[in-house]
Parts: structure tokens; sequence; C-alpha cells
């Protein structure tokens, strides 16, 4: 997006002293910027005119210019102006100020400026593991005893087989929390453990270098890919070893209370097998079969492997579709659409193997890729077949690939250069503030990185940059969606550990699930339109809960930028 603005040198500013708007009314990202990136705020209603970016150090301008014309948003029901000092590039910290609307948070201009958080995204699943204590060392103030140990699990009757009747004890232990639950899910496990295995695969140098303070930390694997290996080692374990099949959740029969992990103790079911969970499997260890070679050739055997039993299985049980029993109240993850989970597993399996069968068992001819979520995976076999374009077989349509991912990315793009945020989520109006509306912008920008990569084209790396600000103070709420960042972060997060452990700081790192008008939990909400529908309250599970495949996109968008905007 381009703006362009007329710059006015004023040298007697001062700011109103009847200014009508708060502290925080300017919205911006409330960590900073990138030098050489674009930088702009949002005025409210009515601000218009000059603005101007002080230096906190000296408490005098640095930087003065007029807003641009205001414009409606419809799902905000904001008339906004855009303040844009892009080309300024001083480091240092710095406020907007504004004659009416007062002026902003404090932030910075800096390089790295998202390696904080780029970090703490990461560590909050290792602040999400089961089956391990946390310890200071690691988790500072959040440390906390072990929670469900999963060393008996038992088999409900949804799922009981001659080999594994009902009541059937296994162990199943590790894995991550889902989100603010304690329950532990194949189906939302599939795109939050891909989407973390494909930030390394995209950007191994980055992550080989970070160190996240975790258990592991110092072995000679990668910090990212131990806080995986705690996953998939739960996951393997959710495979039936004498069928293929997949349980789509070990779990308790309702929701714990709010109490911390190791004070819920109910036991633990693995419900029924499904193929939706059974796909989401295969393609996750197909994935993980490719990046885990080069650290642990017996651990990618395994994976490959347990991918193919799965696959078998789908195949051959194409429709076992989750039916929630009756005396399970927990997580659902049902999904009666399973063309794009076949699609992804394929395209996984496809692409770790080489073997052509895997292609042409689907019929990759589409057109709209769309943007992903747990219950449509279609999208990430896209994104891993265009990264992994050049080594390829002849089976594959290369410009096919090329062209779902570029035209997904300029539809992202146009949204955002109409956009008066200048974001991309109204493209497809209220549908995309759904519940987790800010994991639909994660992911929007996952699509941008992927556009960006594949042209070099400078406005898909912009626009995925802003979505970064939207999640970090940009956005109608005013907001920094990230627990611990920002100068207005969630408190009140919808997370057991958080809300249970005495301490007023919520684990850091998580972000919210975000803005969306369908207020399922009956809070008293202070707005209700799609982008303000937001509660800072444990009430709000709606809005406010945290979950696995929210702060995944959030990973792979801060690493991304990281890489990008430092080189």
């Amino acid at each position: 997006m381009k703006i362009r603005i007329t710059i006015f040198l004023i040298t007697n500013f001062l700011i109103s002293t009847t200014s009508i708007y708060a502290q925080g009314d300017i919205k911006l990202n409330q960590i900073g910027f990138y030098p050489d990136a674009p930088k702009i705020a949002i005025l409210p209603d009515g601000a218009t005119g000059i603005f101007r970016v002080v230096d906190i150090s000296t408490d005098e301008p640095a930087y003065e210019a007029e807003t641009n014309e205001p414009k409606f948003w419809d799902l905000s029901g904001e008339t906004v102006s855009i303040a844009d000092f892009s080309d300024f590039t001083t480091p240092g910290r710095y406020r907007i100020e504004h004659e009416s609307a007062g002026h902003s948070f404090d932030f910075a201009i800096r390089d790295e400026i998202l390696i904080d958080l780029s970090k703490a995204s990461i560590k909050a699943f290792y602040f999400n593991r089961a089956s391990t204590e946390l310890i200071e060392e690691h988790a500072g103030r959040w440390a906390r005893p072990m929670g469900h140990p999963d060393e008996v699990v038992y088999i409900h009757e949804s799922a009981a087989t001659e080999e594994r009747p009902e009541g059937y004890e296994f162990s199943s232990p590790k894995g991550w929390y889902d989100a603010g639950d304690y329950n532990k899910y194949a189906v939302n496990s599939g795109i939050s453990t891909y989407t973390l295995l494909a930030a390394f695969e995209h950007f191994p140098e980055y992550y080989r270098n970070l160190d996240l303070n975790i258990p592991e930390s110092g072995d000679k694997v990668p910090d990212l890919l131990d806080e995986i290996r705690w996953n998939l080692d739960w996951l393997i374990t959710t495979q039936d070893p004498h069928d293929g099949g997949v349980y789509h959740k070990i779990t308790t029969k309702d929701f714990a209370g709010m109490v911390m992990p190791h004070e819920a103790t109910a036991d633990r079911f693995a419900v029924m097998k499904s193929t939706g969970g059974t796909l989401n499997f295969a393609a996750v260890m197909a994935t993980a079969a490719r990046v885990y070679n080069e650290y642990d050739p017996g651990f990618a055997g395994e994976a490959l492997e347990a991918a193919e039993f799965a696959w078998t299985w789908a195949v051959q049980n194409p429709e076992v579709y989750y039916e929630q029993p009756s005396d399970i109240q927990t997580g659902a993850y049902g999904n009666r659409k399973l063309e794009d989970e076949f699609d992804w597993a394929a395209a996984e399996l496809y692409i770790t193997t080489r073997i052509d069968d895997y292609w042409n068992a689907r019929d990759f001819d589409q057109i709209n890729v769309g943007i992903p979520s747990w219950s449509y995976v279609r999208p990430l076999a896209w994104v891993s077949l265009a990264h992994h374009r050049n080594n390829l077989t002849d089976a594959a349509d290369l410009n096919l690939i090329e062209e779902i991912i570029m035209g997904q990315g300029n539809e992202l793009l146009e949204e955002y250069d109409r956009s008066p945020y200048a974001i991309t989520m109204g493209r497809y109006g209220r549908s995309d503030f759904v519940w987790g509306s800010n994991g639909v912008i994660g992911n929007h920008s996952l699509m941008l990185i992927l556009a960006y990569r594949l042209s070099g084209v400078k406005d898909y790396l912009d626009a995925a940059l802003a979505n970064m600000d939207y999640l970090l103070g940009r956005n109608a709420t005013g907001y920094s969606f990230v627990t611990g960042f920002g100068s207005k972060p969630p408190k009140g997060i919808h997370h057991r550990q958080s809300a249970a452990d005495g301490i007023e700081d919520p684990v850091p790192g998580f972000v919210a699930g975000g803005p969306q008008a369908g207020q399922q939990d009956g809070c008293e909400y202070p707005a209700d339109l799609p982008a303000t529908t937001f509660l800072d309250d444990w009430c709000s599970y709606s809005t406010n809960e945290v979950t696995i495949n929210w702060n995944a996109p959030l990973v792979y968008l801060t690493g991304a930028l990281e890489v990008f905007k430092n080189q």
C-alpha cells in the first residue's frame, strides 16, 4: 500500500490540554518497528491534520507529517486516519502526538524488534507441556508441579477394539495442552505442529541459533525442534499399533475447573478413532520424517512408517467422522468434510517419499487455496509443495503450485491496499472475524510470507508486517493481543494455569483468540461489532482463550520477519 503525505515543518507544535481522547486511542504496534519498515499509526474519528513523532529521551519532535484522508470501516464502526511515518528511520524510543488525539503508547525503532516475541511465542508451548514439572530455571515465576503424567489412559467404549477393549490401559504421556483446557487433540495438534515444523523447514538457520531456555537447550538439536518433539512423542502414542488408526483425543470426560494441572486428576480416556485425526497425524508425521532426518534418523524413519500406516487406515476408512460420545463434554473438533485432509496428507507423503502414487491419489487441480485453519488444511499442502517445488518429481505441476500461492497472496494484498486499518482482515467480511480471528490473521500472514518468498515482491512482506502491527495494538480494540508484550496486553486470558496460579500476569507469549461478534459465552461485552467484540476477562472464552493453533502462526510470522527484516 502506498500512502502519499505532505510533510509540514512546524516549529511551535503543542499538544492540546483538552484532548478528547485517552492514551491508547492512537493505535499502533506497541512494541515498535524495524528502521527500514513501513510504520503507521491509526488516529481516531475526527483526528486529522498534523501529527508528530516525539523522541522520548528529549521530549522533542523528531518528525512531523499530515494524516491521510479519513476512511470508514464498517467492521468496527469507525472513521479513522492513517499517520504514516515510514520514512523516519532513526533508532530510538518515541511516541506519536496529535493536537486533539493526545499521544500514543511509547514504542521503539530498532533492529531485531521482534526477537523477544519470537522466543516467547515458542516458549508458550513449553508452558503448555503436559507430563512434566516446570522448574524455575526455565519457567521463572510460572514454575509449577507436573500435571497429567498420562502413564495410564483408558480406552473409551467409542474406541474399543478386540485388541484394545473398553477400559484397556496404555501410556500416552507428553504433548501440549491444546488451549485453556488440559486435553490433547489429534486434529488441532495437526495444523499446530505442522506450522512449527514449517517455520523450521523454511528458516532453519534462524531457528538453529535460537536459545529458548527450555530443559533441552544446549543439546545438539535446535530448541524449536526439541519443543516440537515433545508433542510428536505424544502424538505417536495415539496411533493404534494394530491397525494404524489414530485416536481423536486424549481427554477427561469434562473440562477441568479453574485449577492448576496437577490439581486436575480426573481419569483420562482415548476417544474414538477418526479419519480426520488420522489424516492430520499422517501429514504431520510425514513432515516430521524429513525435518528430523538430519538430527534423529531413527525417529524420522519411525515417523514415516507411522504416517504411511495412518494413510492406509484412512484410505480404508474414509468416512469415520468424529461423533461426540454422550458422556464426553470436551472439545469436539468435528469435521465432516475431509477432502482437504486427504489432499494435505497425500502432499506431505509425496514430498517426503517422492512416490508419485501419492500425488496421483488426489486431484490437485484446485483454483482457490484459501486460508489454513484446523478444519481446512488444504492450504498446507500448497505451502509444502511451494517450498519443495524444486525437488519434486515430474508428476507435480510447478506452474500450478506457484499460481495457487500467488493467487491467494494477491487476494490478501488487495484487502491490505484498501483497508482503513491497512491490514488484510476484511477481505471475507465478517467471516474473517470468527472464533480465533487472531489465528486467521496469523495464517493470512503465513500465506503472504510464502508469496513473498516465491516472488520477491516487497508488498507481500509489508502486508504481513502490517498484520503483525495489528496483533500488537494497531486494531480497533487497542489491545496488544499477546500476553506480556506491549503497553496494553491481555491480562485475563481464558487459560487455566494463568487463572489459577495466583500470579497477576498471565503466562507470557500467548496470543488471545481475538475479536468476533458471536458472544457465545454470554459475557457482557463493551462493543458488538466484528472487529470490536473483545473482552479481556476469564469469562470470554470466545474472544480471550488461547490455543496452540493460534500461537503457531505467530511463531512462523515473527521468525520470518526477523529473518527478512534483519538481512
